[in-house]
């Protein structure tokens, strides 16, 4: 059964949770170029100014993929929390990043998820 992404905190507790298991670090790591369509394409957006989409796109992928390649290692170790997960990203060369994402898998019991957030 895979891990609910309501069971991943920033945090090194779930609350309502009590950690019964550390099984170790988890990590999703992926290493991303810009393209030279795209690099000429957010060129012509840094002359406009403001949020330059192309590298923000590139960006949020980036992060996703690499959570979740997290949540796969932590489902393979057995987890079904992670705590204290964080994003790390570096440059490798001029043009290529690094993006980490990692945390501790533990394995948790109380309630299994979270309770669903009402938008008031």
């Amino acid at each position: 059964m895979a891990m609910s992404p309501r069971n991943v905190t920033t945090a090194f507790e779930l609350p309502g949770h009590r950690v019964t298991r550390n099984l170790g670090i988890v990590r999703g790591i992926v290493v991303r170029s810009r393209s030279l369509v795209g690099n000429i394409g957010a060129g012509l957006q840094t002359l406009f100014g403001g949020n330059i989409t192309l590298y923000t796109e590139l960006c949020e992928k980036a992060r996703s993929d690499a959570y979740r390649l997290m949540m796969e290692h932590a489902n393979d170790v057995g987890a079904n929390a992670i705590i204290g997960m964080r994003y790390d990203a570096n440059e490798v060369t001029s043009g290529v990043t690094e993006v980490l994402c990692y945390g501790t898998a533990v394995q948790v019991e109380g309630k299994q998820d979270l309770p669903e957030v009402s938008e008031a």
